[in-house]
């Protein structure tokens, strides 16, 4: 069975992006938003970029897209507090425009390493720039959308972002359905992996949210 990394290591990761001066994303936020959750996370979510209240606040998904994501996580049994979630971007772009392709480059060290870290069972795309650094060669969104697609051996489930269901209430119901497929695909990896064990040195969720807002 696998042991959980140190919520040490996570926060040194964290540390590293809320200093980042990489790219010009730097000069306009209020703050680097690193992600955020426990480390024993069987499910991580990863989305485009932070908006105007997770640069204020310096977590992600804090907004209404954010609150839609809680009630897809709780749709399925889980709570927020276990799924880790995250961006392809650390810093908010100004005016809330796309990421520029050298920003998700100045980034993307920080992804990597944090899911090599974690090593979660399933790795959830929120969004077509997601989509897109993670699977830069899939078709798309709406072809994908709740399939299990394996690469280095590693599964990941692209989805509709939350924000785009506000927007289109249509595509709701199809998050929904497509969180109901996620639920088993992590019992089948919980049945192949059998259940993470949580290291003695390890410290708790409280203590996790204690140094996360230490460190902002």
């Amino acid at each position: 069975m696998q042991v959980a990394p140190t919520t040490e290591e996570l926060l040194e990761i964290h540390g590293r992006i809320r200093a980042c001066v990489a790219c010009r994303l730097h000069v306009t936020r209020t703050q680097a938003v690193p992600g955020y959750g426990p480390v024993e996370a069987r499910i991580m979510a990863v989305g485009e970029a932070p908006g105007e209240k997770e640069d204020r606040q310096g977590r992600p998904f804090v907004g209404a897209a954010g609150t839609l994501l809680t009630e897809l996580v709780e749709s399925i049994g889980l709570t927020r507090r276990d799924i880790y979630i995250t961006n392809t971007v650390r810093c908010r772009p100004p005016g809330n425009r796309d990421p520029q392709p050298d920003e998700v480059e100045a980034c993307s060290h920080f992804l990597d390493e944090t899911i090599a870290l974690l090593r979660p069972d399933v790795i959830l795309i929120l969004g077509r720039h997601a989509l897109q650094r993670l699977l830069p060669e899939s078709a798309g969104i709406t072809r994908f959308h709740g399939q299990r697609v394996v690469r280095d051996d590693r599964v990941y489930v692209p989805l509709y972002h939350p924000a785009a269901a506000l927007y289109n209430g249509s595509l709701r119901e199809t998050l929904f359905a497509d969180m109901q497929r996620v639920r088993g695909y992590l019992d089948e990896a919980e049945a192949v992996r059998g259940p993470r064990v949580r290291p003695e040195h390890a410290v708790s969720q409280r203590e996790h949210d204690q140094l996360s807002l230490f460190a902002l």
